[in-house]
């Protein structure tokens, strides 16, 4: 997506919003859905020839789609910003506890009630344990780069969000596999270890190191030399994360001409955990005395779901063509309207997080109150 690069906490720069094609992202994946179910009902023969090109069942045409969306965002994380955490130790504290301890497990237990129970007798039979690992796999990715935007558009502290960020992406590293692992597994969904792991390797292992030795070498050129790349690759990756979704509505085509409401109900269970997640965040914030310019990223960052990951993993594991694939898309689809609706209501409620003692509730150079 189109943000303007965060740089360590010592060369921080100011962050731009979104730029007119980002902020009618949702309107471009609509588009998608059009286009890949029309040319996966025309042409059936060559998105079947697409979905043969794999190795160990990890499809390589998406594979390079993924590594196109994913390597320019993580381009734009700089780990040295690790070392500030301890400035913001109670948002930072807040937004793990979220992330980690509550975001994933809630999205289980609303994808058992809506998808699993309430919603079952309007959905196949057959994927409706798909759609919930689906879920699943979306809500155990934290945000990363996106939310430096959502940030940026509610006048969020830029060093927490940037600390946040590199820490999410440093533990999706080592939590991911074992959390999906043991969610799939609650929801008794089989669980193919060494996809999984060969999953978390290539989305997440690889394309970290890549992005910071790419990283590295860029900053060395001295200049905006980091910047320029950014710029050219920015419009590369949304490109990429466009033509995913053509392929994935392409598969999903007949499914969901067949069944339209589908992706209603699969948005149903996103945007209660969407709004539980940033209402609790911003809740929690206020109670340990944070700073509504740290309470709003981390209301932000609470809520939002690294959907590229999640995308690239469902793929994965279940195929171009399965209910989980088009679960992490429905998550796509709702990703910037949701997310602004959430920067505007923390902005409106702006009076009533300070309305504290005289000289409380703003940021001082830690971001506490």
């Amino acid at each position: 997506m189109s943000e303007t690069v965060l740089e360590a906490p010592q060369q921080a720069n100011p962050q731009s919003g979104l730029g007119t094609f980002e902020r009618y992202l949702s309107v471009w994946v609509a588009l998608c859905i059009v286009v890949g179910i029309a040319l996966g009902h025309l042409t059936p023969g060559g998105f079947a020839r697409i979905a043969a090109i794999e190795f160990a069942h990890v499809n390589l045409i998406v594979a390079v789609l993924v590594w196109l969306m994913i390597v320019p965002m993580l381009l734009k994380i700089d780990f040295a910003a690790l070392a500030s955490v301890r400035q913001h130790w109670r948002g930072i504290g807040v937004t793990l506890f979220v992330n980690w301890a509550v975001k994933p497990f809630s999205m289980a237990l609303l994808g058992a009630i809506f998808i699993g129970g309430l919603f079952a007798q309007w959905l196949p039979a057959e994927e409706i344990h798909s759609y919930m690992a689906g879920l699943i796999l979306l809500a155990a990715a934290p945000c990363t780069a996106m939310v430096f935007v959502w940030s940026n558009l509610c006048e969020g502290e830029p060093h927490f969000t940037l600390s946040q960020v590199a820490l999410n992406d440093l533990i999706m590293v080592f939590a991911f596999a074992p959390l999906v692992a043991l969610l799939l597994g609650v929801a008794s969904i089989s669980v193919p270890w060494d996809t999984l792991l060969l999953s978390v390797a290539l989305y997440i292992v690889l394309p970290v190191i890549v992005a910071q030795l790419l990283r590295r070498l860029l900053i060395r050129r001295g200049g905006d030399a980091l910047q320029r790349t950014l710029r050219i690759l920015q419009p590369l990756s949304l490109g990429a994360l466009l033509c995913t979704l053509v392929l994935l509505f392409g598969f999903q085509g007949e499914a969901i001409l067949a069944r339209p409401l589908i992706i209603a109900l699969l948005a149903v269970p996103i945007l209660f955990q969407v709004y539980l997640n940033a209402g609790l965040a911003y809740w929690l914030s206020k109670r340990f005395g944070v700073a509504w310019c740290v309470a709003a990223p981390a209301a932000l960052i609470g809520a939002s779901n690294f959907f590229e990951l999640a995308v690239a993993a469902a793929i994965s594991l279940f195929g171009l063509d399965s209910g989980a694939a088009l679960a992490t898309v429905v998550g796509v689809l709702v990703e910037v309207p949701v997310m602004l609706s959430i920067v505007a209501l923390v902005k409106r409620t702006r009076p009533w997080y300070e309305r504290r003692l005289p000289g409380q509730g703003r940021c001082d150079a830690t971001g506490d109150l």
